[in-house]
């Protein structure tokens, strides 16, 4: 093979991506066979099907138990706002406040429990593993459909026994992480968030109704108060149907 030359099955698997991609081949159309594939491009059955696992490993087309593979709807990637740590109006969460801007109809459902730290996380918020922390889950959705997952983690010798301990309940219940802390006097003044991707892990695409092998986004986010570390989380984002935009002040 000379350089720069690409391997038959990449080639293969490119040509029919380029015909997914322009509608020759449209959704639902059912994939040609191996033996076709085989035929139309004079390669191997071996190279005829690792064309078909890259397609299907980039999430274009599906297989069908005793049917075929088959080409994917392709969904046309949503926004999911971020717009750092602007605090929300009233009584409206951020999640919802910046939701709303983008025509989401944005709800949520979550789950609270005292952990002790596990060691990366302990990490990000500069606290000794096995320090206890108020860990809670979150599945956020637009009109149902599941659109973004987070886990989020808080030390509780900052929020222990503080009207604020849980996220989701007492007087602050559902605001933010800035005025969450506010109202116990810690005033966050930074927000960091790290953006990344990876295959999303099985509960995660479970969750969030995708297909095994597909790319999510994750965000890894952390609040800062006076340089200590009063929040992390781990927000994770299915990459074929959304996009994370961001909404930042020109200072």
């Amino acid at each position: 093979m000379t350089f720069g030359e690409q391997p038959a099955y990449l080639r293969v698997a490119s040509d029919l991506r380029q015909k997914i991609v322009n509608g020759s081949l449209p959704p639902h159309t059912r994939l040609p066979s191996q033996a076709r594939i085989r035929e139309e491009y004079g390669v191997s059955d071996t190279v005829a099907l690792e064309a078909r696992k890259v397609l299907m490993a980039e999430g274009l087309v599906e297989g069908r138990s005793g049917s075929g593979t088959y080409v994917r709807e392709r969904p046309v990637p949503r926004r999911i706002a971020r717009s750092g740590y602007r605090p929300a109006h009233g009584s409206v969460d951020p999640f919802r406040q910046e939701q709303t801007a983008e025509g989401a109809r944005g709800t949520w459902e979550s789950n609270s429990e005292q952990e002790r730290a596990p060691a990366p996380v302990a990490a990000r918020l500069d606290i000794a593993p096995g320090d206890p922390v108020m860990r809670t889950r979150y599945v956020f959705r637009d009109g149902g459909e599941p659109m973004m997952l987070s886990t989020s983690w808080e030390p509780l010798a900052i929020t222990g026994r503080t009207p604020v301990m849980l996220p989701e309940e007492g007087p602050m219940g559902g605001c933010g992480v800035v005025e969450r802390m506010a109202a116990i006097d810690v005033v966050v003044d930074n927000v960091v968030e790290e953006v990344g991707a990876r295959p999303g892990l099985a509960e995660e695409l479970l969750a969030l109704g995708g297909v095994p092998g597909h790319v999510v986004i994750v965000v890894e986010r952390t609040y800062f108060a006076s340089g200590r570390a009063v929040e992390t989380a781990d927000i994770v984002v299915p990459a074929d149907r959304y996009r994370v935009a961001y909404h930042l002040p020109v200072r």
